[in-house]
């Protein structure tokens, strides 16, 4: 059994989809890169929604990068070379500092060239019922928005579910939704049952539950890269839908003042919790004795530091840190933006922290969600 006593990085899972993109700047390398100057973990692509041939072999048209799915491979620490999923199969506590079945939390950076289909994700009663898995909750961080990028997210009020059935069947559910310009750094919580898309020119940090369980209400008529439409799930879908679902969009910016930098109380529930770290000095982080915590890097460049040693840290990677795997450091050689995410004590992680800094209960409850 190997000891998990230092921050371990992850390199993400590749995956190809129909409205993906070759160019994934900002957080990789540029595909007129040469190819043997890649990020090594750039390396394993997977080829969903397509056939063999329908993308350029060498920078294929990337839609997600999972950043903690089963698949990534950790790249340091005496767990090199094995993914995620073996790890969390042979050593959960050692990882997550308790026995799970999956590792707790599903992170993903999105980059899109086209809309996604009009979705919905179930609950978790209603998916252990129809799926045999979690449901999804989840958050969306935008780090990129081309200039008149969109998302629909929620329906108007008094919508029917007969409208909706209508409108998915005609493929005009685009029309039919609300639609909004995210901005960068904005924060969008999308509990199960929320219907919503994402549209052309984002790129997009999501964190939520370990699911990828997903309703396809409407594709607009795309088809696949075999000339077929894609499957719909439209009898589910609707019964997922909550149509009153509230729109919990542009939350609001509870940022502040840190020996380090700033920190950004970002967004929790009970699947998880965001927070948006702004490195400028060296920061002392001591690792949670019962829970594993994840860093995802967005800008910046520098070198997480352990008493052995260090290792540089850039954009797109992500560190793993191990329950009760001790102290680090994290220096920043460039002002850094880090993503730190986890599954939270909602009282000690977020609400306490945020009252004793004066915020203002109301305030509180629009960026925690504890029902």
């Amino acid at each position: 059994m190997p000891t998990l006593d230092t921050p371990l990085l992850l390199a993400p899972d590749f995956k190809e989809k129909i409205w993906g993109r070759e160019n994934l700047e900002p957080l990789y390398p540029a595909p007129d890169m040469d190819p043997g100057d890649r990020d090594p973990a750039a390396a394993a692509v997977s080829t969903e929604s397509s056939s063999p041939g329908s993308a350029n072999a060498t920078f294929p048209q990337i839609g997600e990068a999972w950043l903690t799915g089963e698949q990534a491979m950790f790249l340091t620490g005496r767990v090199a070379g094995l993914t995620l999923g073996e790890v969390m199969n042979r050593w959960p506590m050692e990882i997550c500092g308790r026995q799970c079945d999956a590792f707790p939390l599903l992170a993903k950076v999105l980059f899109t060239s086209d809309w996604l289909s009009m979705q919905v994700h179930p609950a978790d009663e209603y998916a252990a019922r129809h799926e045999k898995s979690r449901g999804k909750t989840e958050a969306w961080y935008f780090i990129d928005c081309q200039r008149d990028a969109e998302i629909a997210l929620g329906l108007p009020a008094e919508t029917t579910r007969a409208a909706l059935e209508a409108a998915c069947r005609e493929a005009r559910s685009l029309e039919f939704a609300n639609r909004f310009r995210p901005k960068p750094a904005e924060v969008v919580y999308v509990p199960a049952g929320t219907l919503h898309a994402l549209g052309p020119g984002l790129v997009l940090f999501e964190v939520s539950e370990t699911s990828d369980v997903t309703y396809r209400l409407d594709d607009y008529g795309r088809l696949d890269a075999t000339g077929r439409p894609r499957q719909l799930h439209l009898e589910r879908g609707l019964e997922t839908t909550q149509l009153d679902a509230p729109t919990h969009r542009d939350l609001p910016k509870l940022e502040f003042q840190e020996p380090f930098g700033k920190r950004r109380y970002a967004v929790a529930c009970r699947h998880f919790a965001l927070e948006e770290l702004g490195l400028r000095e060296a920061s002392k982080l001591e690792a949670s004795k019962d829970r594993v915590e994840c860093l995802a890097v967005i800008s910046g460049a520098g070198r997480v530091e352990i008493e052995a040693g260090w290792l540089a840290y850039r954009p797109g990677q992500t560190w793993v840190v191990p329950a009760g795997s001790g102290a680090y450091r994290l220096v920043p050689e460039k002002p850094s933006r880090l993503l730190r995410f986890y599954v939270p004590e909602i009282e000690r992680d977020f609400r306490q922290p945020l009252a004793r800094r004066g915020v203002a209960p109301e305030m509180i409850r629009r960026v925690l969600f504890d029902d």
